[in-house]
């Protein structure tokens, strides 16, 4: 895949006309006031993962609608006082297995690996059912109750990513002063939703790594590319052709872009300019809406992958200049 999407001057330069809807706020708020009706039940068990340097709990609490949310929960054993990263899922993976997340630990952090609801069965394996279901949709995920703000299936997701900086909070040994969130693609998506949507929370988070992200600029997305999950959308409208404003709607109520524009906190955004899944356009136009300090690690020759290992190098360097001893 060549570099298709826009010159990299026009990106830099690129603002979307994306209009949110005008009640988002009010939205959001009732949305995350109604999950944190439900007590977060927090609760932790320790896991035998043979791996004698860290301390690895399983990890449960409620999230949207109470509904209960796994994650692993690994730190450097015995240590105490600890920055947290709070990590997002790719679309289809699921928190995976223990042993995949040691590179934090291993630096010095604690991590939290969040689950993904009724994901899992892709990249990684996962353990999180959704409970609720859905009426016609394409295969996946992105489409089940897309005609509808109250039913769409990333409302559930995103409200859970929210819960589990909350989580992440009231672990032991946790500073809760020096929460981080992450994640690539729909994690990435995640992770600035749940910076944004935790910000009123005694200690929301102080920091947000936004690599490759999904569900940003969402109309242009589905109407410039047809690889990754972003089809499923454009098959739904083939076949629903009375429903593109409905899902329009329903979308303002998801993209980053409106999330974007909230943020205060410091980010760490990273392209790849060959990206086929999101496109480069999609995640400059966020990166340009980010209304916090920020910067943007860039990919000249990278697809969907981004930097990789390469940018896991760099936020190693960064998490070190963010939160320092």
């Amino acid at each position: 895949m060549p570099q298709w999407d826009m010159p990299p001057a026009e990106l830099e330069a690129y603002r979307s006309d994306f209009r949110e809807p005008d009640d988002f706020d009010e939205f959001w708020a009732r949305t995350m006031a109604e999950a944190r009706s439900h007590p977060l039940d927090l609760a932790t068990q320790p896991v035998d993962a043979a791996l004698p340097l860290l301390d690895i709990d399983d990890v449960t609490f409620s999230g949207f609608g109470g509904h209960r949310i796994r994650a692993w929960f690994l730190r450097p054993r015995g240590a105490t006082g600890l920055p947290v990263v709070v990590g997002f899922q790719g679309y289809g993976g699921g928190r995976g297995l223990s042993h995949e997340w040691t590179m934090l630990p291993c630096a010095g952090y604690a991590h939290l690996v969040v689950d993904t609801r009724g994901q899992g069965s892709g990249h990684r394996v996962g353990a999180t059912a959704d409970p609720i279901g859905s009426g016609p949709h394409v295969a996946g995920f992105l489409t089940s109750g897309i005609r509808s703000r109250e039913q769409v299936y990333h409302r559930r997701v995103l409200t859970d990513a929210a819960r589990a900086v909350e989580a992440a909070a009231a672990l032991p040994g946790i500073d809760p002063s020096r929460i981080v969130t992450s994640g690539a693609s729909q994690g990435g998506a995640m992770s600035l939703a749940a910076s944004v949507l935790s910000a009123d929370l005694p200690n929301p988070p102080v920091a947000a790594f936004i690599d490759v992200p999904f569900l940003q600029d969402i109309g242009r997305a589905i109407r410039i590319v047809s690889t990754g999950p972003t089809r499923e959308i454009a098959a739904y409208l083939r076949a629903h052709i009375d429903a593109e404003a409905e899902v329009a709607r329903t979308l303002g109520y998801l993209d980053g872009l409106a999330f974007a524009a909230r943020a205060r906190i410091p980010a760490s955004y990273s392209v790849g300019l060959m990206d086929d899944v999101c496109p480069p356009s999609t995640v400059y136009a966020s990166f340009n809406r980010y209304a916090g300090p920020k910067h943007i690690d860039v990919y000249p020759f990278a697809g969907h992958e981004g930097g990789g290992a390469h940018q896991h190098a760099r936020q190693l360097r960064y998490l070190r200049e963010m939160l320092p001893d």
